[in-house]
């Protein structure tokens, strides 16, 4: 059974009083109501530093019981940050760090159309700075005593044009990968071929959601997600999923492959510039 919202309400205020927190979100599929009863229930832990850990990690047992910790910031990598995979109350919540001063940069670059992709164990595509705004604006606040979290969740409830702009413009890669996968046929190296393709997926996902003006924060149900667009090509994940199939270690597979996903990139173009008009 998931934790009921008095639950989460004290449980958030508990880690108001670790050094560092300055605020708490209900955040993942729980905020946005895409959940299932089996979810995870996802806190971020919005902290400036320095982050107390060891208080965090004491707060940790006591709610989750022995054996039960957090990492040090950074601990899961420079862009998921750290945390904690907790089971509280027999139920599995994770506690997720977010550096807020980093937030608010990425929101500031968003708001300007710079963005980039980020290597990061875990996330094939790479994680996207502007993620962390988007994953504010998408987010159900538990804490907040300043306001500061509310303040910019409702900025970032608006999409920045200079970014859908810029992730439109973006499926510039989607047509040199196009290229660079045709080479890789004559070998039939579908690993290489791949590769390409999953970057393309990614590319055509987050230029869709940001033509639409929504937050794309997560590689999972990307593809997914953006043919349930309002504006996207037609059947886009049945076709997606076509091109996938088609890959082999054969040639002439590949080739098949490469010549659907191009089509669906053409269509991925007009369908952004009509949406963006």
């Amino acid at each position: 059974m998931a934790l009921t919202d008095t639950r989460l309400t004290d449980l958030a205020h508990r880690l108001l009083t670790v050094p560092g927190v300055v605020g708490v979100v209900l955040g993942g599929s729980r905020a946005r109501g895409t959940h299932t009863a089996d979810s995870d229930t996802d806190l971020g832990l919005y902290y400036r530093s320095p982050l107390d850990t060891g208080r965090l990690g004491e707060l940790a047992t006591e709610v989750a019981g022995p054996g039960a910790g957090v990492t040090a910031t950074g601990g899961w990598g420079p862009w998921v940050d750290g945390g904690g995979w907790l089971r509280i109350d027999g139920h599995p919540v994770d506690w997720i760090y977010r550096d807020t001063d980093r937030v608010h940069r990425c929101w500031a670059d968003a708001e300007q159309g710079r963005y980039s992709f980020h290597v990061q164990a875990g996330h094939p595509l790479g994680v996207p700075d502007f993620s962390y705004p988007g994953e504010l604006a998408l987010s159900r606040i538990l804490a907040d005593p300043t306001g500061e979290l509310e303040r910019l969740r409702r900025r970032a409830l608006v999409f920045p044009r200079p970014l859908a702009e810029a992730l439109v413009a973006g499926l510039w890669e989607a047509d040199f990968l196009i290229g660079v996968a045709r080479k890789a046929v004559s070998r039939g190296d579908s690993s290489y071929v791949s590769g390409c393709l999953f970057r393309i997926a990614g590319v055509c996902a987050h230029a869709l959601h940001g033509a639409a003006g929504r937050w794309l924060i997560n590689e999972k149900g990307a593809v997914a997600a953006a043919g349930l667009l309002p504006g996207a090509p037609e059947r886009f994940k049945a076709r997606m999923d076509a091109v996938f199939g088609a890959v082999d270690g054969d040639p002439l597979r590949l080739s098949i492959a490469i010549d659907l996903v191009e089509d669906l990139v053409l269509e991925v173009a007009d369908a952004c510039s009509v949406m963006l008009r």
